[in-house]
């Protein structure tokens, strides 16, 4: 993923990009040897805050969701729709001239064949962003996954599955061209409940297995009926394998979800808290979801 500025004691990323036009013409100027050594060191603190930014860690993302293994029915295709909005975030880009969080209106449209009852072939085209405030409105990239799964999951108590994306994005989106995620499933069904994990792995293919990201997501659902469901999910940012960043620098959300299952259109709306410095303190999210073609008949 991509590298992400944060708050450094009280020297915030913001005043780290000011200080060069304040620092850098008072070294060059003529004047008092006491002025001249003041900005140096000015400047050495400028560089030895720089170095202490964590790596990576989330930049921002198309799709906010936890999967549960459940896939389209073998011959279906089938569309879904997500938009994501931050009202409050992240107001420094994560890499030079990346999209801004703070404001902006990402999504994709997910395109999904069901291939076998345990495979779901799929296309993120396109990933898009309506506006952010030093982009506007762009093209990011798209993805394409494949989704395997234990068929008929939400039958079983137990499900379990593997989704893999490979990424081609625009370098305003992501640091890198080609980025890819492994997306484990696992979860179980008691009663009206689902408890699901996905522990995922993100990489950019650099750095071998130990630049392999951790950002697992998770769910806790209550079904009051075939239709209805509320939910809390949890994101969360760690950073690379080998090193995980220090805890107020990681990304940790907290969401609020309600699920409305219906004939025409499938609904998903959330409301989503960040809780540490690495994350943005308020998103929205809405994922419209339809089949566009009857089953097969068998």
């Amino acid at each position: 993923m991509a590298p992400l500025p944060f708050k450094t004691g009280i020297i915030t990323a913001d005043r780290l990009r000011l200080w060069p036009n304040a620092i850098l013409p008072c070294l060059a100027a003529k004047g008092s040897a006491v002025r001249k050594r003041r900005a140096f060191l000015h400047l050495a603190f400028l560089l030895v805050s720089l170095a202490a930014m964590p790596a990576a860690l989330l930049a921002q993302t198309d799709e906010i969701q936890v999967y549960d293994a459940e896939i389209a029915e073998p011959g279906v295709f089938n569309l879904m729709l997500h938009t994501n909005f931050t009202p409050i975030g992240r107001t420094v880009p994560a890499f030079p001239n990346a999209i801004i969080a703070n404001n902006s209106v990402n999504g994709t449209a997910e395109w999904a064949y069901g291939v076998t009852p345990w495979f779901e072939q799929g296309l993120y085209l396109p990933v898009y962003s309506f506006y952010s405030s030093n982009q506007g409105a762009t093209l990011n990239g798209f993805k394409i996954r494949e989704l395997f799964v234990r068929p008929h999951a939400a039958e079983h108590k137990f499900f379990y599955g593997l989704n893999f994306e490979f990424s081609v994005n625009a370098l305003y989106w992501e640091s890198r061209r080609i980025t890819s995620e492994l997306r484990p499933i696992a979860g179980v069904h008691l009663g009206r409940w689902d408890l699901i994990y996905n522990p995922i792995l993100d990489t950019d293919y650099t750095g071998g297995f130990k630049g392999l990201e951790f950002n697992p997501g998770g769910r806790v659902a209550y079904n009051f009926n075939d239709k209805w469901a509320v939910a809390v999910e949890e994101y969360d940012g760690f950073g690379p394998l080998d090193s995980f960043v220090p805890h107020n620098q990681q990304f940790h959300e907290t969401w609020a979800v309600v699920d409305r299952k219906h004939g025409f259109v499938d609904v998903e709306a959330g409301v989503g808290v960040g809780w540490t410095g690495g994350a943005d303190r308020l998103t929205l999210k809405l994922m419209l979801s339809r089949d566009l073609n009857a089953p097969r008949v068998h």
